[in-house]
């Protein structure tokens, strides 16, 4: 039988998080283990009128990837990929992973060359993003790989995903927008701020963000979302970081992880475990070892950690970092193959300083 809250989120997806009109050309990327909700978004675009396709991928081809391509097919980019990202006008990534753990022992300095190649292709998204010409959200479909990561079972993960998204709401597309106008309150107070320092257990750092915007995500490319993020100015960043939680990119772990940055470049990093592809993927492009973007996660309703990123950078009272790739809209304009958003927590302790002032306290914001 079909859970109908599916079809609930297709319509959010489409009509809220991406805003399909009649006319558009849709992508909707995903696995065949979310054939039940690319399904219904297939639906929901055709009902708004417009012109939905599919790619559906395939795990294991890119564990063969990585495995069997020589250097010239890491860094072949296929021009179909160059025509899209020109002319698709909104893209609905669905992720469902049959196993998590497929490209762990896959060479990371492979994963670090793909990396690389792709730049161009990823910032020339970015900008159409930033440009409102084309406009992407990304989405958990669950699965018995995610549950277990999240040490759930699929009954309770699932629960999870559909809660965290606001599907219990009568009306999610109305609770997203009551998001919306909570977290603007913030990030006006944030705009107004030249320099922000962060402090917990392990971590000082701090950044100037005098001329970025501060953006307020609330469902439109994330879903769930809760976040306000900024890029911060490229060679600012000063101080220690350590990261509370696992970090996982490219289908690799990397734990315990300290970076210390000077004139906004990392200078160190280590990890107790993953150190090797943590420094491969900071050593795979010169903006890889900056930061391109520094955000605050606002979703209470998220509280656990589960070893995927679209849920724990949101968690209320955490902060993440991205090395690498800043977002545009925030004017950050540091270029990377790489984003990787790392979590810490701020619940025991941390505080945010604007300018001097605390503004932030055991994972809470102190002003109204």
């Amino acid at each position: 039988m079909k859970d109908p809250r599916y079809a609930k989120l297709a319509k959010v997806l489409v009509n809220y998080s991406v805003g399909v009109e009649k006319g558009h050309l849709v992508a909707i990327n995903g696995s065949p283990m979310a054939e039940p909700l690319i399904a219904e978004v297939y639906r929901e675009c055709l009902n708004v009128g417009a012109y939905p396709f599919t790619r559906i991928h395939f795990p294991s081809l890119t564990e063969i990837f990585y495995k069997t391509g020589k250097t010239h097919q890491l860094k072949y980019i296929n021009p179909v990929s160059e025509f899209e990202v020109e002319k698709i006008d909104r893209v609905i990534s669905i992720w469902a992973d049959e196993n998590t753990k497929s490209l762990a022992n896959v060479d990371s300095k492979k994963q670090a060359t793909r990396s690389a190649s792709t730049q161009k292709l990823f910032k020339r998204f970015m900008e159409r993003e930033a440009a409102g010409e084309l406009l992407w959200a990304g989405t958990q479909f669950p699965t018995n790989a995610a549950a277990q990561d999240a040490e759930m079972s699929l009954d309770e993960y699932e629960e999870f995903v559909l809660t965290a998204c606001l599907l219990h709401k009568a009306d999610p597309i109305a609770a997203w927008k009551g998001v919306h106008r909570k977290q603007a309150k913030i990030c006006r107070l944030l705009n107004k701020a030249k320099k922000v320092r962060f402090v917990t257990k392990g971590t000082d750092i701090s950044m100037s963000v005098a001329g970025r915007e501060w953006i307020n995500c609330d469902g439109k490319a994330n879903m769930p979302d809760g976040e306000i993020f900024t890029g911060p100015v490229e060679d600012s960043v000063e101080g220690k970081i350590a990261f509370s939680y696992p970090a996982y990119y490219m289908g690799k772990e990397a734990q315990g992880v300290t970076l210390t940055f000077k004139k906004g470049k990392v200078t160190k990093a280590t990890a107790t475990k993953g150190e090797e592809f943590l420094n491969a993927m900071i050593d795979s492009d010169p903006g890889a070892s900056r930061v391109g973007e520094i955000a605050i996660g606002t979703n209470y309703a998220i509280q656990k950690f589960t070893r995927n990123t679209l849920f724990d950078e949101k968690i209320g009272g955490t902060i993440h970092m991205a090395l690498g790739a800043s977002i545009p809209e925030s004017g950050g304009v540091n270029e990377s193959g790489v984003h990787w958003d790392i979590v810490t927590d701020m619940r025991d302790g941390g505080k945010i300083y604007a300018d001097g002032k605390i503004i932030y306290k055991d994972g809470k914001f102190t002003v109204k």
